[in-house]
């Protein structure tokens, strides 16, 4: 026992008087998560983690939301720092100090809703060699207007800057100046991304200035002259806007633009024949995107119709992506010019196509695509004889056949022999249990993430035809939302099956009671693991059964690596509160918002991308020895 008590001994003094500077060589080759793994297993290591924070190159950490207290140790001075990226939503203005580093060049926060328009100036002061640059939801709760000086400030500072995404209301910039401000912007930016902007504001900002008894040689031709990539969200897609970005956006090869009317277009204010066909006149575009979302108002593009997607499809024969979302007047003509037209395309994905059929699908063999990526959404026309003409392509790697009511068992026979299938998203169609046991057979082996949302013949039994014993399976994404029949039951068949789900969605059904819950809580993967640990996303919101019981299951240690959870909003204010303070760094959303969403760009081809790095040692370390009070929730519970 002696011996044993001095080795032990030994083991812990020869790891403190290693040189911290081996160690610190070490633990640069390492990422952050792995670092901060490491920082919880010993002093020696916690101690190195905090010294070599000053010479990491990348600080990354957007799945939790710190505080500025738990953030600042964290980010000392580093003249090594090159990339960052943080999740803002507790941090303001007064975290800019050691937020803006001037080696960075890279820089991304996230929900800077409590943060002002002082931000853009800061970066613009501090990070003069920035590339990238990303900021979302800026200004969001002040309730007042963006100085324009402020952006001017950011362009004369960042002179090198690349790519620049603005997720935010980019109107809040008062209108004066602000076409002219971009007349000043870095000629090196490659990207611009915005989340919402008016029309008009477009036509102006890439309209050239015109200033009086300016000579000829100080004129600059063309606003963003080597711009490569635009994707916006403005509030009409018109003739004149694309006109405008056609002609003085000669380097284009991505074109992303989505609008969202509140009303019915005017004619002024709407896309036509005339103004699709000026897409592309420099035939340079590899990927386009079209999309009027029905979100608000049931608007289409009335005004475009198959002469005008032949007369654009002259100019897309080099095209690889292609997007075309409430074109309402094309028919199978318009659709199979494109893939004729277009023989590069890997990419596809049309919405609220109401005429398209499965015409469109009929010679897919004799063409030589080969699509990887295909989005069909609310297509009602197609049935399962066109699936089974465009899975004849065998390279999907997504399929998105959401709201496509006609698609039943026969389509998902010929999904399942799809080897190379990824993503399937198949929500309100026409499915049964016995259908989804063809996939089991096949497609579920390489299958990632599977959506079978609002599917209303489904019942507790589809687990067991989806998850056959025999078979490996490599799914992380499952969303079972909006399905009447599914019930604790179905929840127990599937923890039975031991699968080591990452997200699971279960809203909207009413028969998902507290029994599901502390059944995930509390099932095994195999004999070490817990599958509570493996859940990052569980989603309940307006599950009928689910109680103030399950919040018991939902605070520490169960679930100890989710970071999203959706609840109903009818659950106690003060048990929320409560499981917010048992788990200060969890997404907790109870308003019906869509969990684990990033951006409001089509993300399908990520669907089963994300990167889940471990955070729950980060979670010590931050903590330390103050841990979250397990009486709060019981205490509100007996309050409520």
């Amino acid at each position: 026992m002696a011996n044993s008590s001095d080795s032990g001994v030994y083991q812990q003094m020869s790891l403190d008087l290693l040189p911290s500077a081996l160690l610190a060589t070490v633990m640069t080759k390492l990422d952050i998560a792995s670092i901060r793994s490491l920082a919880c297993t010993c002093k020696a290591f916690h101690s190195c983690a905090s010294y070599m924070l000053c010479f990491i190159p990348n600080f990354h950490l957007l799945d939790i939301a710190p505080s500025a207290d738990f953030l600042r140790p964290l980010i000392p001075p580093n003249p090594y720092i090159r990339s960052l990226k943080v999740d803002c939503m507790r941090l303001d203005d007064s975290s800019l100090d050691y937020l803006l580093q001037p080696t960075l060049q890279e820089l991304c926060l996230h929900n800077c809703a409590d943060f002002s328009g002082r931000l853009l100036s800061q970066v613009g002061q501090y990070c003069k060699d920035l590339r990238f640059l990303y900021l979302s939801s800026l200004a969001e709760k002040r309730g007042r207007s963006i100085d324009v000086f402020d952006l001017e400030v950011l362009f004369g500072g960042c002179t090198q800057l690349e790519t620049l995404i603005l997720m935010f209301d980019v109107s809040m910039f008062l209108r004066h100046n602000f076409a002219r401000v971009w007349s000043i912007a870095p000629a090196t930016l490659l990207s611009l991304e915005m989340g919402y902007i008016s029309s008009v504001m477009v036509t102006e900002l890439l309209s050239p200035p015109v200033v009086p008894y300016q000579s000829f040689e100080h004129i600059r031709l063309s606003i963003l002259p080597g711009l490569q990539k635009l994707c916006l969200s403005v509030d009409y897609i018109t003739d004149t806007m694309v006109s405008t970005i056609t002609k003085n956006l000669n380097s284009l090869t991505h074109l992303d633009l989505r609008d969202s009317p509140i009303m019915e277009p005017r004619l002024a204010f709407d896309l036509t024949n005339a103004g699709i066909q000026q897409i592309n006149l420099h035939g340079r575009l590899k990927h386009l995107s079209l999309v009027r979302s029905q979100e608000i108002f049931p608007a289409y593009f009335k005004r475009v119709n198959d002469l005008g997607i032949l007369l654009m499809a002259d100019r897309c024969s080099d095209m690889e992506s292609i997007c075309l979302g409430g074109f309402c007047q094309v028919t199978d003509t318009g659709f199979r010019t494109i893939l004729h037209s277009c023989a590069k395309i890997f990419k596809l994905r049309i919405y609220h196509g109401p005429h398209l059929t499965d015409l469109v699908f009929h010679d897919m063999a004799a063409t030589s695509l080969t699509l990887t990526h295909v989005s069909l959404r609310w297509c009602n026309f197609l049935t399962n004889h066109g699936v089974a003409r465009l899975v004849s392509n065998g390279n999907l790697s997504v399929l998105d056949l959401r709201d496509c009511r006609n698609i039943g068992d026969e389509a998902l026979q010929t999904i399942s022999n799809l080897s190379k299938l990824k993503a399937l998203l198949i929500d309100g169609s026409d499915i049964s249990d016995m259908g989804l046991s063809h996939l089991s057979k096949g497609a579920m082996r390489s299958l990632v993430s599977l959506s079978i949302r609002g599917c209303k013949r489904l019942t507790d039994n589809c687990i067991s035809f989806l998850f056959d014993e025999s078979s490996d399976c490599e799914l992380r994404e499952l969303d079972l939302s909006n399905i009447p029949n599914l019930s604790d039951a179905g929840v127990l068949l599937l923890a039975k099956r031991r699968i080591p789900l990452l997200e699971l969605r279960m809203r909207q059904c009413p028969l998902i009671s507290d029994t599901s819950i502390m059944v995930l809580a509390s099932m095994k993967v195999d004999e070490e693991g817990w599958y509570g640990s493996s859940l990052r996303l569980l989603d309940l919101y307006n599950c009928g059964g689910i109680t103030q019981l399950s919040f018991q299951w939902l605070k520490r240690p169960y679930f100890p690596r989710l970071r999203w959870l959706g609840v109903s909003s009818s659950v106690s204010r003060d048990v929320l509160e409560a499981l917010s303070r048992n788990r200060p760094f969890l997404h907790l959303a109870f308003h019906g918002e869509e969990l684990g969403t990033t951006g409001q760009w089509d993300n399908s081809d990520d669907l089963y991308m994300h990167d889940y790095d471990e955070v729950d040692e980060l979670e010590q370390w931050l903590e330390g020895e103050n841990e979250g009070d397990d009486e709060d929730i019981q205490e509100a519970e007996n309050n409520a």
